[in-house]
């Protein structure tokens, strides 16, 4: 298992005294044995530190589960990622719908 990814994996989770990200740096790895792994973590923030014990499985990557035709699929593969402006143009949308849906497709 790559050390580094288990530190960008630790970094994601929140302080359980005052809800701070850790951060990659403040994250050591003490050891390990087969797929248990222990870390310590310290929250800048309150100043706690705290002990992470995790199971970590290396193992092949799952098949996706999906209802798309292939031709679906290659067709999103290639699409143009979403864009900040699309989701506050969502965003806005959503401020205002009232649910309606009949009359927003015509039915």
């Amino acid at each position: 298992m790559d050390e580094k990814f288990l530190k960008k994996l630790l970094a994601t989770m929140k302080c359980g005294m005052c809800g701070h990200q850790y951060q990659s740096g403040n994250v050591n790895i003490l050891g390990h044995k087969d797929d248990l792994w222990f870390l310590s973590v310290f929250c800048t923030a309150c100043k706690s530190q705290g002990l992470v014990a995790a199971v970590v499985k290396e193992g092949q990557v799952t098949e996706v589960l999906t209802d798309l035709t292939p031709e679906e699929q290659k067709k999103l593969a290639t699409a143009t990622p979403l864009s900040s402006d699309d989701l506050m143009d969502m965003h806005a949308f959503l401020t205002d719908f009232d649910g309606d849906f009949l009359s927003l497709f015509g039915a």
